[in-house]
Formats: C-alpha cells, sequence, structure tokens
C-alpha cells in the first residue's frame, strides 16, 4: 500500500534517518516507538508530504487514503462537533449544510429531505449522506460527546474536546491509512476503552505513535523502532519488543565482540610483519580484508534516560486528609453537593470516571487550589500537600530560565544540587538558561516534576502526570514513585501507570463518589459484576419471550402430557440446581464483600494500630478476600448466565 525506499533526512549536522526502509500493507497495525526527538512526528511528515526527505522516495498505490491525527490541533472555527466529525470532504461539507440550513427554514412545512433540490439530494444520496451522519454520531458518544454537544460550537469547547471531534471525524471518514500521533492524549479511560475496541476492529491499517504501553499492546502486531538513524521492525506488540530487542542486543554485543577480535588480530599481524619484505604483502592483505569487512556498530543506546528518586517526605499521622461536606460549583453548574472524603498514609489512590465528572476538581479541593461554598477541609499531622497540575502552565512562570524557575523554591538548595537535579531530567549545559516558554510539553512536564523534588510533600496530589513523557521517563517516574514513602492521589488514563501504582480506586461521577478498596483489576471486575447483576435483574422484570419449540412428532393425547410433564419436572431439577449454585456464589461473594467492609472500618480505628500486629493481619486478611472476591466473581457469573438461559428456556 505504502513503502518508502532508502529515506535520508538530516537537521544541521544530525541525521535522524540515514537510507532507511518501511513497507506499510493493508491492515497493519504498527507502533512507532523510540525517545522524544528520535523523529517520529518528523517521519509522519515524510509520510504525509508536509516535509520533504533528503533523499529516497515514498511509493503509494493509487487511490489510497490517508487520514491523519496531529498532537495538537488548530483553535476551532464557527463549525459544530457534528460538522467536524461528518467533514470527510468539502463536498459533503457543502452539500451537508445546504440541506441543514433548508430543514432549518422549512421546520413544520416539510421535514422531508426530499424536497430539497433534486440535484443535491441526490448528491447527498451519493455520499451516502444520512448513514455518515448516523455513524458520525456513534463515533462521538463512544468518544463520551453528550447528545445535546452534537450541535454545539466547537469553538466553546476545550483543546481536548476539539481533538476528540477531529478523532471521530477520522473514524467516520475510515481511511485506508490511518495515521494517529498521540492519540489517547485526550482521552478518559471510559473513551480509551471505547477507542481501544473499536480499533481493534477498523479495516484499515494503523500506524500509530503512543507513549501508552497498554493501548499499544491491546492495537498493534507490529513495532517499528527509531534508533541510531535506523528504523528496525519487530513482530509483535510492544511487549514483545521488549523481549525481542533485548535477545537483539546480546547478539549484536556478542558479533561486535567477535569481530573487534578479528580485526584486533588482523592488525596486529600488519603491525607485526608489515616491516619484513617476505611477509609485507600478506599484511597489507590483512588490511584490506578489514577494510573489506561490514563494520558491525558497538550496541550503545542514543536514547538519554531520566533518572532520580524521590527524597523521603516527613512522617505523616495515620490519617492524612479528611474533607467532609464538601460543595463546590462553577457558576451554576454545581460538581459537588456534600461529598466526603478521607485517605490514609501511605494510599496510592486513582481517581477514575469520564472527563468533567469531577476528577480534577476533588484534586484541587484537596490541594487547596480552589474553595468549596460550603464544608471543612481538614490536613492530618505533619502533612504537606504537594499538587501537579495537569495545566503546567498554570505553575510555570514562561518568562524566567528553567534554573531560575527550578530555584523558585521554598526549601533551601544550592544552585549545583538543582543543576543535578536538572541534568536528570535531561535540562543540560545550556539547556538550563532556556526560557520555560519555548519549552515543549515534555519539558514543561519534567520541570515541574523537578520543582515537586526540590520542595517534596508527604500528600501528593498528582493531574496526569504522565502526559508527554517519553516511555522511559514514565518507566522512571514509575520507580521512583514506587519508591515513595507519602500518601500519592492521582489521576492518569495511562492504565499500565495505573496498574503499577493503585492500591485504591475512586469512581467519579455525577457528584458521587463510589470507593472500591482493591486495584484497578479489582474495581473492573467489581464494576462488571454489578453491570451483569443490573442486567439479570432487568432481564427477570422485562420477561424476555422464550424461544419457540422445535416441531413435535404427534402422539396421543395421554403420552403427550406424560412427556411434557417429565420435561417440566426435568426443567425444574435443572432450574434448582443451578438456582443452588447461584445462591451458594452468591452466599460466599456477600459474605466475602462484608468481611470486607468490617476490616475496613477496624482499619479506620486507630486503636487497630496500637495492637500489636493486628493491623497487618488485618490488611493481609483483606488482600486475600480481594484475591477470592475475583477468582469467584467470574464463576457466579458464568453460573447467573445459565440461570437466565434455563429459565428463558422453561
Amino acid at each position: 500500500m505504502l513503502t518508502l525506499s532508502g529515506i535520508t533526512k538530516a537537521y544541521g549536522g544530525r541525521t535522524l534517518f540515514s537510507d532507511v526502509t518501511l513497507q506499510l500493507n493493508r491492515e497493519d497495525r504498527i507502533g512507532l516507538v523510540g525517545p522524544n526527538g528520535a523523529g517520529k512526528s518528523t517521519l509522519f511528515s515524510i509520510i504525509l508530504g508536509e516535509e520533504g526527505s533528503d533523499d529516497g522516495e515514498i511509493i503509494t498505490e493509487r487511490n489510497v487514503n490517508i487520514g491523519y491525527l496531529p498532537q495538537e490541533s488548530a483553535p476551532a472555527g464557527d463549525e459544530t462537533v457534528i460538522e467536524i466529525a461528518t467533514a470527510i470532504s468539502p463536498e459533503f461539507v457543502k452539500l451537508r449544510r445546504v440541506i441543514k440550513a433548508w430543514e432549518h427554514d422549512h421546520p413544520i412545512e416539510s421535514t422531508h429531505p426530499e424536497d430539497v433540490h433534486d440535484d443535491v439530494h441526490d448528491k447527498y444520496n451519493e455520499l451516502n449522506g444520512y448513514h455518515i451522519e448516523a455513524k458520525a454520531k456513534q463515533i462521538l458518544a463512544g468518544l463520551s460527546f453528550r447528545e445535546k454537544d452534537f450541535d454545539r460550537p466547537a469553538r466553546e469547547m476545550s483543546g481536548g474536546w476539539v481533538m476528540r471531534a477531529h478523532l471521530a471525524r477520522l473514524l467516520t471518514q475510515e481511511p485506508d491509512l490511518l495515521m494517529l500521533d498521540e492519540p489517547t492524549n485526550h482521552l478518559d479511560l471510559e473513551a480509551l476503552i471505547w477507542f481501544q475496541e473499536y480499533l481493534q476492529g477498523y479495516p484499515g491499517a494503523i500506524l500509530v505513535i503512543s507513549h501508552d504501553r497498554e493501548f499499544l499492546n491491546s492495537l498493534i502486531s507490529h513495532t517499528v523502532e527509531i534508533r541510531m538513524s535506523k528504523l528496525i521492525r519487530y513482530r509483535g506488540n510492544y511487549d514483545d519488543y521488549l523481549v525481542q530487542r533485548e535477545a537483539n542486543e546480546v547478539q549484536l554485543l556478542a558479533a561486535y565482540k567477535n569481530q573487534q577480535r578479528e580485526i584486533n588480530a588482523l592488525q596486529d599481524f600488519a603491525r607485526r610483519f608489515g616491516a619484513k619484505a617476505s611477509k609485507a604483502s600478506q599484511a597489507q592483505s590483512k588490511l584490506k580484508q578489514i577494510d573489506r569487512m561490514e563494520k558491525i556498530e558497538a550496541p550503545t543506546s542514543d536514547e538519554k534516560k531520566v533518572s532520580f528518586s524521590f527524597p523521603q517526605p516527613q512522617r505523616s499521622g495515620q490519617r492524612v486528609i479528611r474533607m467532609t461536606d464538601i460543595h463546590f460549583a462553577y457558576g451554576q453548574n454545581v460538581v459537588y453537593n456534600g461529598i466526603d472524603f478521607e485517605a490514609e498514609r501511605g494510599q496510592r489512590m486513582v481517581l477514575v470516571g469520564p472527563n468533567g465528572a469531577g476528577k480534577s476538581t476533588l484534586l484541587k479541593l484537596l490541594a487547596a487550589n480552589v474553595t468549596p461554598s460550603q464544608g471543612e477541609r481538614e490536613l492530618g499531622h505533619n502533612v504537606k500537600a504537594g499538587y501537579f497540575s495537569q495545566y503546567r502552565v498554570d505553575q510555570l512562570d514562561p518568562s524566567r530560565s528553567v534554573l531560575d524557575e527550578a530555584l523558585d523554591t521554598p526549601s533551601r538548595v544550592t544552585e549545583q544540587s538543582v543543576r543535578t537535579l536538572l541534568g536528570s531530567f535531561l535540562f543540560r549545559d545550556d539547556d538550563v538558561f532556556k526560557k520555560v516558554s519555548v519549552l515543549s510539553g515534555g519539558e514543561k512536564s519534567r520541570l515541574a516534576l523537578v520543582k515537586l523534588l526540590l520542595d517534596p510533600p508527604n500528600l501528593l496530589l498528582m493531574d496526569e502526570p504522565t502526559t508527554h513523557l517519553d516511555m522511559n521517563s514514565i518507566d522512571a517516574l514509575l520507580y521512583a514513585l514506587g519508591q515513595f514513602e507519602g500518601t500519592l492521589i492521582f489521576i492518569s488514563h495511562d492504565v499500565y501507570f495505573i496498574r503499577a501504582l493503585a492500591k485504591n480506586v475512586v469512581h467519579v461521577n455525577g457528584g458521587v463518589l463510589t470507593h472500591y478498596a482493591g486495584d484497578y483489576q479489582y474495581y473492573l471486575d467489581k464494576t462488571k459484576s454489578l453491570s451483569a447483576r443490573a442486567a439479570l435483574t432487568a432481564g427477570a422484570k422485562t420477561g424476555e419471550p422464550a424461544k419457540p419449540a422445535a416441531p413435535k412428532p404427534t402422539v396421543d393425547r395421554k403420552e403427550q402430557k406424560r412427556i411434557e410433564a417429565e420435561q417440566r419436572q426435568a426443567r425444574s431439577g435443572k432450574l434448582k440446581g443451578q438456582r443452588q449454585i447461584v445462591h451458594e456464589f452468591e452466599k460466599k461473594i456477600q459474605a466475602l464483600e462484608k468481611r470486607q467492609a468490617d476490616i475496613t472500618e477496624e482499619l479506620e480505628k486507630a486503636e487497630t494500630y496500637q495492637a500489636g500486629s493486628r493491623a497487618s493481619g488485618l490488611n493481609r486478611e483483606f488482600s486475600n478476600n480481594a484475591d477470592e472476591l475475583a477468582e469467584i466473581t467470574p464463576k457466579w457469573e458464568a453460573a447467573a448466565t445459565k440461570l437466565a438461559e434455563l429459565d428463558a428456556e422453561g
């Protein structure tokens, strides 16, 4: 479908690509990986024809459509959300506006598009207009748009929502090659899960840049790494790539060492015998042999890795923060109407829920960045809160240099210690004198982390900390947070990051906080179980009609009654047995859930922590119960589904 052949590209003496080749076939799923600055976005620009290469060519099959989603979108104009989502071609946009304008001018007399001028309607039908609009609305709903937002002007919405509208346009258009540059940055977890599932059934090829490991693992079948100016293709998802790359590193290092030993031996021969007339020709032959060799490059990485750890903060009291009867609104938009919240020392809690549900507002309330109209916020003993905003520009002064911004901290620090820390975050040499205003999103994220580390809190509140970080930086941040001894409450749409850190989950939606005393998988299992129970309850109330029975052979009435009685008895026996199985599972689940609630109540009491090892024993029991719940819930779901099927048959 598309071939890059011999592509070379350099900027100011730095070679990004040197004679690289890449083949893209229909239905390929390829993840493009490499550190920030390796050239991933530049390669996209070359493929799209927005930027030329110094050498090489791109060969594209005739009539191949390419769709592209950049990291950042242009400012929105007067178009509505649905107009962006259906803008699959200029002609389609024009025809749709003509028809919608006509419908607006004839709201009562006629709502039939057939009454529009025949030529306009015929062309719109040829483009499958009404199907496309229905498809766009379905995709917008999957990306968490509400129906009332479809006709809102896009300029009234945030940049993240405008990006979603453009993503909906691409999915509606369904190009042969879908090129996505960090498509998950502006998605909440619900939209991300929907998007992953949608792409798994996408009919075209996909080339994606992403720092979301879980997203790549769920989607791609090949990984292409940009490394040392080359494109190296691996079969499999991102985890498969890591395993293969490590194996290749070992093989390459062994081959390099063997070649170096051979070269040294040949050079040694030439040095020893080059001056002897009888051996001079042999010595020259050895040197020519070295020249003819295809040299193996030393397997040294060109990636710069962030290296740091959190200074351990002062130990806080057991109860870290408590909020009681909190009311908060933005104007007429009520976000919270009397919520309570509490966190204890050492908890690692993730806030999940759809965009706009109030997660960031909750974090700001915890950080005292906004003030509630009613209610109390109480910090525990020795608690110091630190807030890492999703919007870095709110915390950084664009007029300062990187060094001056880092030095602006309440802690007493030396310039040398600050420069050392900046260096570990890739601000090296003259980089520290750059103005904050010229930094990229990733650089601002790293600088904000530096400021946080220079004044370490014991209550760490982080809103989307991985945005604009590459995978090495994310891994380094995970390592540091894994060593952090304070309390962590965070928001993230990176499932890999959440799974690695979260031990508690709080679901935020509609002004309601729902606490789950387990990790992210426990939360998924629990919500799935609740959904299954709700579906079964709804099914029992609606009473779906039984499937039509198969035709029966003709028998006399007495015999037919006997057969029917036996069948009823058999069905009744099966139902009774299956109900008992479901009942036993439900009893076990209820007992475990009740015990979990009792343990949670015990762990909230101060005296629990004064009774020797009682707290640790309760924590172990809680963990064991959570594992047992995770194991038994799928069994209950299977048994309940079978019971519903038997009930429908009867």
